[in-house]
Formats: C-alpha cells, sequence, structure tokens
C-alpha cells in the first residue's frame, strides 16, 4: 500500500472547534473564563497522533494571550493572558484561534487544522483609583439673608475604566456645624439665611466617594465669601494711596470696580477731581519760578519777575510775608500794609500796545459795604503828580484793568477800563490769571478758560510829561498832590508768580501749561476705553485727590452713587545736597586783571541724595569727585534756578571793578544773568552741567587794583531756594609789586618763557596758609638773588653748552623762606646742578 493510502487511512479528518468564544479577565490577572469552554474534538480518535489534539494557534499580533493544551486525547484547552491586562489602557480584544491535531506520528507530519473561531475577551474592572477634585479650593459668594438652592458646585472624576468604579455617586461635606449641604452632584447651597455682621467667610471641607465607594484621597476646600445687601457705588478702592517721588505715573484705583447690584446700566458719568487744601498753585508752580515756568511751557523770552524769590539782587521782595508752608517760598501775602517798589532797572520799558500780565491770585470778598481798590499791579508818577499809567486792581469782587494811553498815540477817548465781574475773584481759591492786553482789546484767561470784560469804559489819554513813574506791587504809589508820598488802595490777599511783559501769549496752549501741573491726572490710553467711552474734562488741581463719582443705571431711573475720597499721599523725598568744590585761593599779578580773571576755571558742582544706612564725610566726597566711588552719596541729575555770586566785603567800585559774563555764554541754555556792584546772580531751570559751563566763564576784572585781596562767594539753588547748596569761597590774592618780578624773569629766561604759577596751598586739618602779598615780594627778591650767585658760578665752571631749554618748578618744600610754602617758575638756560644743590639745601 501506497504511503499516500496510509495517509488517508491514518489522519482523515480535521480537529473540530466551536465557531466562537466569549470570554472575562479580570485586570492585573492572567485567568480567561471563556464560553463555551475550549475544547477541540477530532473524529479520527481513538488512532494515536491522529485523533489526538496537539495545540491551539492565536492569531493577532496585539492579542496579549496564548492557548494551552490540557489533555491531547479529551481535546480540552486553557486560555491565558502573557502578561497582565490593564482595564485602563484597553477594555476588550477580539483575536482569531484554532486547534491541530498531532498528525501521523511523534514528529507531527502531515497534522491538520480546525477551522478559526472568533474570540471576543472582556477586561473586568477593579477599583484600584480613588476619585480627584478637579481643583482643590472653590469660591462662591451669597448675600447675606438669601437662602440658595445652589451657590457653587464641585466636581471630582475617578480614572477607573468601568461605570461601576469610575462613577461618583455621592459628595459629603466633612467639617462639622456648617450651615451648608451638599447633594450628590456637587451642589453646595446654605441651610440658613447668613448674616455679613456675624461672619462673612466660611471654609468648609468637601470629600467624594465613587461608586465603589472608595473615597478621594484628598477633600477640596469651599470658602464661601458672605457679601452685605447690595448697595449701588464703588469697591475695592483705597482710601489711602501712597506715591514716592520720581517713581513716574501710579494706577490710583487698579482694583477698583462700580458694583451695580446686578442691575442694568445704560449710561454713565464720571467726574474725578485732584485738589488740594493747601496753596492751591501747588506742584511745579512751587518748584520753580514764574519766570522759569514759562520758559518750560515754551513762551517767549523778555519775561520781568515782579514777585521773585528775594536774594541779594532781587532784594525788593525781602519785607513782604510769604505764606505758611516750606513749599510757599514764592507765594507772598499782603494784608493791606505791605507793598514794593520796582527798582527802575527792573521794569519793562519796552511795553507798546501788546503786552501780557500775568499772576496767581487767592482773593476773599473784602471787608466793609464799600471796599477801596485793592491793587495788585501799580504804575505811577513818581512825583508831582498823582496819575496812574496802567494798573490792576480788584473792587467789590470786580477785577479791573486800567490802561491810560498816551496823548501822542490818540487825541480822542479810548478804552480805558476793563471790568470782569467773576465768582473766582473772591471765592478764597487760588486761580491763575492772564491780561493779554492787544489795544484797544483786552482778554482775560482764567484758569486757561477765556472771559471778556463785561464793562468797558473810555477815558482821554494822558499828556506826555517828564515825570519819572513807579511801578509797585500791593499798593499803588501817591507821589504828588499831597503832603507827604506815600502807598495807598492795599491790596489783601496773596499773590504769586506776577510776570510782565512785551508782546501777548502766543496761543492757548502755553496758558493751560502756565497753570497746569506735572502732579495730575492721566488717562494712558485712551483708545483702550471703547468707542462709547469719552473723556470731556479732566480737572487738576494740585496734590490732594478728592474723587467726587456719579453713576446713573437702567432706563428710567438714575441711581446716584457716593462720592467716595481719597488722599494721595506724596512721601517725603531724599533731601538732595548741592555741592560746591574747586581752587579756594587764586594769585594773580595785578597787571593780568585789566584783560580778567577767570574765577572759577576748576569748578565742580554735584547734586548728591545721602542713603539711609550710612552717614557721609567729606572724604566720600572726595572719592566721588576724584574717583567716583560709590559710597553714601549717590549723585543724581537735578536742574538748578540759580547761583548768586556775591562779593564779600567792599562792594565792586563803578568804573574800575566789575564782574563780566559773555552773552554768548548762554546761547542754547534756559538762564539769564543780572550783574550788580555786590555780584552776579544767573538764573532759570537749567542742568547743573549748563551752569557750570557758565559760571566757569565768569570773569573778574579790575582796570586798577587797590586791594590785595577779593573775596567772592558763590551759592546755587534748586527748586526755588528749597535747597541751596554749601557756600563755595574763592580769594583772589593780587600781586603789585609786578616790577621785581619782572626783573628777575628778564634776567633768567626771555619772556616768551614765563610760566605763571598759582601759590602753593599748605593744607592743615583746620585750615589754609596762603603767602601773604608782602611775603611774596620778600621771598622772590630773595630767591632771585640766590639764584642769579649761583647761576654765574655755573656758568663759569662750565663749557658753553647751550641745550635745550627747560621750565622748572621748585618742589613747595625748598622755596619756605618765611615759614610759607611757595612754587616758582624760573627758565634758565641750564639749571641742572642749580636744582640739584637747591634739593640738598634748604633757602634760608
Amino acid at each position: 500500500i501506497s504511503h499516500l493510502s496510509l495517509f488517508l487511512l491514518v489522519n482523515k479528518h480535521k480537529p473540530w472547534i466551536e465557531s466562537s468564544y466569549h470570554g472575562i479577565i479580570t485586570e492585573n490577572t492572567d485567568a480567561v473564563l471563556l464560553d463555551p469552554p475550549l475544547v477541540a474534538l477530532d473524529k479520527d480518535a481513538p488512532v494515536p497522533y491522529a485523533g489526538e489534539i496537539c495545540g491551539f494557534h492565536v492569531q493577532g499580533l496585539s492579542a496579549p494571550f496564548e492557548a494551552v493544551v490540557l489533555n491531547r486525547t479529551s481535546g480540552e484547552g486553557r486560555l491565558r493572558a502573557r502578561g497582565p491586562i490593564d482595564c485602563e489602557r484597553q477594555r476588550e480584544f477580539t483575536f482569531i484561534i484554532q486547534a491541530h491535531d498531532c498528525g501521523t506520528g511523534p514528529e507531527g507530519h502531515a497534522e491538520r487544522r480546525s477551522h478559526k473561531a472568533v474570540v471576543h475577551v472582556q477586561v473586568g474592572d477593579v477599583n484600584e483609583f480613588s476619585p480627584v477634585f478637579g481643583q482643590l479650593e472653590y469660591h462662591g459668594s451669597v448675600t447675606e439673608g438669601k437662602v440658595y438652592d445652589s451657590i457653587l458646585q464641585v466636581q471630582a472624576s475617578d480614572q477607573d475604566c468601568s461605570p461601576q468604579y469610575s462613577q461618583i455617586c455621592n459628595y459629603q461635606i466633612t467639617s462639622q456645624d456648617t450651615a451648608f449641604a451638599i447633594d450628590r452632584n456637587g451642589h453646595i447651597r446654605n441651610t440658613e439665611s447668613l448674616s455679613f455682621d456675624k461672619k462673612s467667610h466660611y471654609k468648609i471641607r468637601v470629600t467624594a466617594f465613587d461608586c465603589g465607594q472608595k473615597r478621594a484621597a484628598q477633600d477640596a476646600v469651599v470658602h464661601i465669601h458672605v457679601k452685605p445687601i447690595c448697595k449701588p457705588g464703588w469697591q475695592g478702592w483705597s482710601k489711602l494711596v501712597d506715591y514716592e517721588p520720581l517713581m513716574g505715573s501710579k494706577l490710583l484705583f487698579p482694583k477698583m470696580h462700580l458694583e451695580t447690584c446686578a442691575g442694568s446700566v445704560s449710561w454713565i458719568r464720571t467726574t474725578v477731581e485732584l485738589e488740594t487744601s493747601g496753596a492751591g498753585r501747588g506742584c511745579d508752580r512751587q518748584s520753580y519760578s514764574e519766570r522759569s515756568l514759562q520758559k518750560l511751557c515754551g513762551a517767549s523770552s523778555g519775561s520781568t519777575d515782579l514777585l521773585p524769590a528775594s536774594s541779594s539782587v532781587f532784594n525788593w521782595t525781602v519785607t513782604l510775608v510769604t505764606d505758611g508752608g516750606r513749599d510757599s517760598d514764592l507765594t507772598y501775602r499782603f494784608d493791606g500794609r505791605q507793598a514794593a517798589k520796582i527798582p527802575d532797572w527792573v521794569v519793562p520799558q519796552n511795553l507798546t500796545h501788546q503786552f501780557t500780565i500775568t499772576t496767581w491770585m487767592k482773593h476773599g470778598p473784602s471787608p466793609g459795604q464799600r471796599a477801596e481798590k485793592e491793587t495788585l499791579l501799580c504804575n505811577s508818577d513818581k512825583t508831582e503828580m498823582n496819575r496812574h499809567h496802567y494798573s490792576l486792581y480788584v473792587h467789590n469782587c470786580r477785577l479791573v484793568f486800567l490802561l491810560r494811553t498816551d496823548y501822542t498815540q490818540t487825541d480822542s477817548f479810548r478804552p480805558a477800563e476793563f471790568h470782569w465781574k467773576l465768582e473766582q475773584i473772591c471765592d478764597k481759591e487760588w486761580h491763575y490769571y492772564v491780561i493779554s492786553v492787544d489795544f484797544p482789546v483786552v482778554t482775560l484767561y482764567v484758569d486757561g478758560v477765556t472771559y471778556d470784560p463785561y464793562l468797558v469804559t473810555d477815558d482821554w489819554p494822558i499828556h506826555s510829561s517828564q515825570i519819572d513813574v513807579q511801578l509797585t506791587v500791593g499798593a499803588c504809589w501817591q507821589g504828588g498832590e499831597v503832603s507827604k508820598a506815600k502807598f495807598t488802595q492795599y491790596f489783601r490777599g496773596s499773590l504769586s508768580g506776577l510776570m510782565i511783559r512785551p508782546g501777548k501769549i502766543e496761543n492757548q496752549k502755553i496758558i493751560s501749561c502756565l497753570q497746569a501741573c506735572k502732579e495730575g491726572l492721566d488717562i494712558t490710553s485712551l483708545e483702550s476705553l471703547g468707542q462709547r467711552i469719552k473723556v470731556t474734562h479732566i480737572h487738576e488741581r494740585m496734590c490732594c485727590c478728592v474723587c467726587d463719582l456719579c453713576r446713573c443705571f437702567g432706563e428710567d431711573v438714575c441711581i446716584s452713587v457716593p462720592d467716595i475720597e481719597a488722599v494721595v499721599m506724596v512721601m517725603q523725598p531724599s533731601e538732595p545736597r548741592i555741592t560746591i568744590t574747586g581752587a579756594e585761593h587764586l594769585t594773580v599779578p595785578a597787571s593780568d586783571l585789566a584783560l580778567g580773571l577767570s574765577l572759577f576755571r576748576d569748578l565742580h558742582i554735584i547734586s548728591t541724595v545721602t542713603k539711609s544706612d550710612g552717614q557721609t564725610n567729606t572724604g566720600d566726597l572726595k572719592k566721588v569727585l576724584k574717583k567716583h566711588h560709590k559710597s553714601a552719596l549717590k549723585e543724581i541729575t537735578h536742574n538748578l534756578d540759580y547761583c548768586d555770586i556775591m562779593v564779600l566785603g567792599e562792594e565792586l567800585r563803578a568804573g574800575l571793578e566789575s564782574l563780566e559774563l559773555h552773552h554768548s555764554a548762554l546761547l542754547g541754555k534756559h538762564l539769564e544773568y543780572v550783574i550788580s556792584s555786590t555780584g552776579m546772580s544767573i538764573y532759570g531751570v537749567d542742568s547743573i552741567s549748563h551752569y557750570t559751563e557758565v559760571i566757569g566763564q565768569v570773569r573778574y576784572q579790575s582796570r586798577q587794583a587797590v586791594d590785595s585781596v577779593r573775596t567772592f562767594r558763590l551759592t546755587c539753588s534748586e527748586l526755588s531756594g528749597r535747597y541751596t547748596s554749601d557756600q563755595y569761597t574763592l580769594q583772589v590774592n593780587i600781586l603789585h609789586s609786578e616790577e621785581a618780578i619782572e626783573h628777575v624773569n628778564h634776567a633768567i629766561a626771555p619772556p616768551k618763557y614765563m610760566q605763571i604759577i598759582h601759590p602753593t596751598v599748605i593744607e592743615s586739618n583746620s585750615y589754609s596758609i596762603v603767602v601773604p602779598a608782602v611775603a611774596t615780594a620778600v621771598i622772590v627778591l630773595c630767591i632771585a638773588a640766590l639764584l642769579v650767585v649761583l647761576l654765574s658760578v655755573y656758568l663759569f665752571n662750565q663749557p658753553q653748552n647751550q641745550e635745550l631749554i627747560h621750565t622748572h618748578t621748585l618742589p613747595e618744600k625748598q622755596a619756605d623762606c618765611d615759614g610759607s610754602s611757595l612754587s616758582i617758575t624760573v627758565n634758565p638756560l641750564e639749571v641742572r646742578q642749580t636744582v640739584y644743590m637747591l634739593k640738598q639745601h634748604k633757602t634760608p
């Protein structure tokens, strides 16, 4: 019989299995429960090998299962996982399984396979994860007196794969004795009405359970805030706002919001004001003079300050009374008894039909039923007659400006008195007044707002005369038609920044700048407010913040929101220290003064702030100046507003002595200067470097020197005298024995090699010694004779070998004829040996 016939007789049938199976496996185990059980049958049984089941094949690369044969004769098998199964990763599997017999012999030749059966295996879940809250803290709010069905909802989740273990079936409040409850969906409600006064904040803890009753590993914290009964108004603002100088802009109310009590808002109107109860000029207007402010605001030059800070040059305000307070140095109070005459050299002489008067004024109602005129400014005859050429006065709470034209200009009735009746004139508040004259039209600006006169009266022009006029402030001068000249029509009130200048103010922008303030309200970006929001007016009034806010809600009912008031507290800045250093002594021949002597060539001015954690002495300051070493002083960039050069001792002699400054030194700078016999005043808001540059070009000129010593004192100011520098004193020693000096110099060297050296100063801990003029002459004669002798000996013993000419300066310790020290410049043809000999022997 052939092999083929033997095969057909021995292994004629394929194994048989079910067409499909359904199984369940619990995650993290390997045993699979199949339905029906895994059993393979073969009709060749009981033939050995051909009727036996040798194995099962699982087909599918992603199926993590395998099947093993438990009994070859019965065909029973078992399905198991090759590794742990994770339900959260995959909840079910589908794959193919086949059975095969043992073939015709032990080697398994000619085995036969069953048909393919589909196996579906589901993974059974294990409750291995606890519920987790979406956030660990929740916040909610309630209004006092109300009971809510739901204040807020907490939510937790579970990572288990089955609905039984992944769903949250219950929430629970774990805090004891609380007025809140929670349902199975996580909604928290209050079980009783709450009182804001009794308790405004509740903190409760909540846990969660899944449907397998597994509790959350970490509780959630719930904050319930109780709000008082709603009233429309502003919330989230501070009554006190601290502001540090030089910090720039600061948001006043960054967290402010308007509580509308859930009402609809259709239209809102807001008024914000910045005010102060002190001098209304405030801020930069108390830091700089009116003249300086006009330059800073871009007004043309030529203004005359009639009420400047008193100084050696501007001394007519020294008798006037200033208002109290450290920031009011430029504010003058008149009580009906003070007035000031303006010197003739100050009064502008080029007033035409166009000029401008500006001033700050605070004035109240005048006492009495028929009040007298109160004169702010008056230009009247100095003697003989009592004519008022122009004046500005207050009468019965009316502001009046008088202007009498000259008869040479016209011979007919012309407008002469311009009257304004305004509430601001007598409201006891500060206001900024600008009188712009463009004759015959006169315009008044009050706080930047234009007012036309309600009454204009005409008068005849004034006849020309040779009588001098007197300009006064605070009253009018009556020099004629009385037995004794006197002031009359005194002013009662406060003035500041009274200025007069030719020409009219250029534009409204300059007027607004003059009465404005850098400390003010600002909206950083109008575009961010939206198209429906408009800003119509921002009223700035100095340094204390009062916010007056009104709001309207709804279509028909307007609800007023209570005003709020906040105070902006400007912190005390670190006071700067202005230090002036330079040479303290100069010694020059009298002949050199005819051409002029630069007094302050090596001047240094710095403004420093002392840190709070240390003290500063003179040594620290020298490090700042010479080594730029960081110490307790921090150099800052500030502006000065004036520097005064005072002549100590006798005044400068007219026609013989003077201080000179070329006008070109002021080009490109905001500075001006005046000169008198007592010194020079340089003024204007400008940088320290510009002041140093200009002062360095001041020259002292003496055409006939008589004194042996001239002393000058320099002081500078910041913020109109609020901070002043130390007093820097310079002593100029004038040598009058020029003939002897010239004789010695000519005997030694040609004049073109002559070099002038400042006298050497011996510094001690408490004083400096300078060689007097007489002693200097004696020393020079002494040393000159010695040099002549030594030079003769040298030339006699040395060959005639001329070399390059050198200039030598004797060491200061060797020039000690009379106990003082002196540096001398000589110009010998060859004095190396001479110098050596001088070093070895101290000059007697």
